[in-house]
């Protein structure tokens, strides 16, 4: 407080400032600004947010089986499944209320269970079937690999819409030959590497029945067959038949593709079709029961599989006896 300011002259304040004792305090020094607060850290907001939405879950009550009153909201009550002859008879009776086109298609949504043991699943596919009632005009192209002569002359009679040997895959490469679908005997496989990773799943294969030696089969089967595929990974949408067939048609149609979609994964994991929903183009999807569609093959290995537990359970007895 005593401290000179410039320019003011104060005789004898100098001497006196020097004269006097230094005293030091134990005190702190003094501090000018106040410490910063200490921000939360992220993961502490994060789990508390997580602890109040566990707390705020709400009770759902189970769905009831059916509903009492002609209007209902639907997400109340269980979704009803069909007998598959009931669902057909439903669509085409929806055909007639809304004077739709009688000739639609009718197609099927087949979820699966891709799921194996040990963490492993079933890849996802691509096949081709010959159903038993077609239900459109329409033929595919497809293409016969052979050098024979006499095999190349069947191959045509046979309604191939190309037949030919090695001289078809430069034109295949340049994307100058564009058709449905491959076949080729065993003889020219060596010759057709090249066109492993143009085709894909489109390459000749033993596995999907366009490598061998009886073409007429193959040809019917690629010209007039029916091919699904499994998209996001355990769905399968296709069409099956036309809504103004006999119901018997549309059964037979649908029992065919569902036994062969079995087929690519061993019934000893279980079965492989999950839901199936049948619609047609302008209906809503039916969701049907599964007994009786898939194959009987699943219920006879049960029963043996049974046969061997009561098996083993009588000779236990037996022993401890």
């Amino acid at each position: 407080a005593l401290a000179p300011r410039r320019g003011w002259i104060f005789p004898g304040l100098d001497q006196r400032v020097v004269a006097a004792p230094v005293v030091v305090s134990a005190a702190p020094p003094s501090r000018p600004y106040a410490a910063a607060a200490k921000t939360p850290k992220k993961g502490s907001q994060k789990t508390k947010q997580e602890e109040t939405k566990k707390k705020r879950v709400t009770r759902r009550w189970p769905l009831m089986s059916k509903p009492v009153d002609d209007v209902y909201l639907t997400w109340y009550y269980e979704r009803p499944s069909y007998d598959v002859e009931e669902a057909v008879g439903m669509l085409k009776k929806f055909q007639e209320l809304d004077f739709t086109y009688p000739k639609q298609y009718v197609y099927i949504n087949v979820f699966l269970d891709m799921a194996l043991q040990k963490k492993k699943k079933v890849d996802p596919f691509a096949s081709t079937v010959l159903l038993p009632h077609r239900f459109t005009d329409e033929m595919n192209k497809v293409l016969v690999f052979t050098e024979n002569e006499q095999e190349a002359e069947i191959a045509r009679e046979n309604g191939a819409a190309v037949v030919g040997g090695v001289e078809l895959v430069k034109w295949i490469l340049e994307d100058e030959i564009q058709v449905d679908f491959y076949v080729a005997v065993p003889a020219i496989m060596p010759k057709l590497i090249p066109l492993r990773n143009k085709l894909r799943r489109k390459y000749p294969n033993t596995k999907r029945n366009s490598l061998g030696h009886d073409i007429p089969k193959m040809l019917q089967l690629f010209r007039e067959g029916l091919e699904y595929t499994v998209e996001d990974e355990r769905v399968i949408k296709t069409r099956i038949a036309r809504l103004d067939m006999p119901t018997e048609q549309i059964v037979a149609n649908l029992k065919t593709v569902i036994h062969d979609i079995c087929t690519f994964k061993p019934s000893t994991y279980g079965p492989f079709v999950q839901k199936l929903v049948i619609r047609s183009s302008t209906s809503e999807g039916l969701l049907l029961n599964l007994d009786g569609l898939l194959p009987q093959v699943e219920k006879i290995e049960d029963e043996e599989e049974k046969d061997a537990e009561d098996e083993e359970k009588d000779v236990q007895e037996s022993v401890n006896t």
